[in-house]
């Protein structure tokens, strides 16, 4: 055994040691989230070992919950609403980066990108004063406006990195051979970042969806889900309500989550192709 193989022998493999640290990792963050379907089928209104039994009760009494399916009706709502507006802000916003340059671009794009590093409960109290001070009643559109300057950073995040390998020779050529500019990105830009844009639109939707700090400074008297949520764990009796339909919140935004990284994928997959 060569001298380099037997010192890294006795210090053993940093892969295992990895290994070993990313499974803790994972089940340290998991483990919890994976109790939550397992007790919403509990015949039991107390979240404990032993399970008591298997039922689907609670499922039936979440969707009877009228004040419930109002919120979920306003969070899908808002949700809709801000995963367009910011999706769209975020093109103009990544189109603006990757295609003209600026002085204070930098400066720019960092302000724009400044929400995702602020403490939401900071920004949730200074978009509350801000709205009180112009005399806006709090309303879903309150809540609406502080979940698009949350996510407008991460759809650019996401557009910008599909339009920052596009090749702009095609919406030169395009231009050249006399297309306007609108018809130029309808026609030739749309469809190659197409991708980014559905992969924007799910994750906008997902983090408006989800957003509780910012929802519950600007909501008014029509809570989103994550709000109503809170306000029903008061109540022993409603928690297992609570936990069925968070266990379908966890398995829809799983699903979302693995359709919007599919969908990137598919996108740098067919970039990649066209390069070739």
């Amino acid at each position: 055994m060569t001298k380099p193989a037997a010192t890294a022998k006795r210090m053993g493999d940093p892969g295992v040691g990895l290994a070993l640290f990313a499974v803790a990792y994972l089940l340290f963050l998991y483990v919890p989230v994976l109790l939550l379907p397992l007790f919403s089928f509990n015949d039991s209104i107390f979240v404990s070992f032993p399970l008591k039994g298997f039922t689907t009760k609670w499922y039936e009494q979440a969707f009877a919950d009228q004040d419930m399916l109002n919120a979920l009706i306003a969070s899908l709502q808002v949700g809709a609403v801000v995963a367009i507006i910011s999706t769209i802000l975020g093109l103009f916003g990544a189109k603006a980066v990757t295609r003209y340059r600026m002085p204070g671009q930098a400066a720019v794009t960092g302000m724009i990108m400044l929400p995702l590093f602020i403490p939401e409960i900071i920004l949730g109290i200074s978009l509350l004063i801000l709205i009180n001070g112009i005399e806006i009643e709090l309303s879903l559109i309150t809540v609406a406006i502080g979940h698009v300057m949350l996510c407008t950073p991460f759809a650019m995040a996401v557009l910008t990195s599909r339009l920052d390998g596009f090749d702009k020779s095609l919406e030169e050529a395009s231009m050249d051979l006399g297309e306007s500019p609108w018809m130029t990105f309808w026609r030739v830009t749309f469809p190659l970042v197409a991708p980014g844009i559905v992969s924007s639109l799910l994750l906008t939707f997902i983090v408006s969806f989800d957003e509780f700090l910012l929802s519950f400074f600007l909501a008014g008297q029509q809570p989103t889900l994550p709000v109503f949520i809170w306000s029903q764990l008061r109540f022993p009796n409603k928690l297992p309500g609570v936990l069925a339909l968070g266990a379908l919140i966890l398995v829809v935004s799983c699903i979302l989550v693995v359709i919007a990284e599919w969908v990137r994928q598919l996108g740098t997959s067919e970039r990649k192709v066209g390069v070739a």
